[in-house]
């Protein structure tokens, strides 16, 4: 004799399905939280590598870097025992987010250069920030000086076409590690 479903559920099926989808949740954040622990310290080094081969690009000449104490992440570019340059961080809010970058300054408080770590610009627009034909303009100038401009002037930073809340957004944290480089140097002396 055949048993009829008589169309009421004992509510056994529903707990079977929440057993199953709480073990299944649990699986997976086992396996994210486990990927996570795999890939968070490759991805700190990766940052640290990065940085560290920017500021020999930056710097090419500096037989070595050291951290300056009660600095975060700020280095003297040493060479032959004596400073050459100082290497920051610069940040600032860019069209699309943050935009972190690492900056050479001159013990005289003038900007060498600089090399954006990480930005999430317009591409094609923003992300030409970290080209020579914009970050070039740079080099030289003290904090008086780093002002976008539309027009180009010998003195100024012409905004990019089509980003200029990028451009303002590099020079404006590139002035403020410059201000606190020529601060701290002051302070050296």
């Amino acid at each position: 004799m055949a048993h009829e479903a008589n169309g009421h559920d004992d509510g056994g099926g529903i707990f079977k399905i929440a057993i199953n989808l709480t073990i299944a949740c649990l699986i997976s954040g086992a396996i994210i939280a486990g990927t996570y622990a795999i890939t968070a310290p490759v991805a700190a080094q990766e940052r640290v590598n990065l940085k560290n081969k920017a500021m020999k690009e930056l710097v090419s000449d500096a037989q070595e870097f050291k951290p300056i104490q009660g600095k975060t992440d700020w280095y003297t570019a040493v060479k032959d025992g004596k400073t050459i340059a100082y290497v920051v961080p610069a940040e600032s809010k860019g069209y699309g987010g943050a935009i972190k970058m690492v900056t050479a300054v001159s013990p005289e408080g003038k900007v060498i250069d600089y090399k954006i770590l990480e930005a999430n610009e317009t591409p094609g627009l923003g992300d030409k920030a970290s080209q020579p034909k914009f970050s070039k303009q740079f080099a030289g100038k003290s904090a008086e000086d780093l002002e976008v401009v539309k027009v180009p002037t010998e003195k100024n930073i012409q905004a990019l076409t089509g980003a200029t809340i990028t451009s303002r957004a590099v020079t404006k944290g590139i002035k403020e590690a410059v201000e606190e480089v020529a601060a701290y140097a002051a302070s050296q002396k």
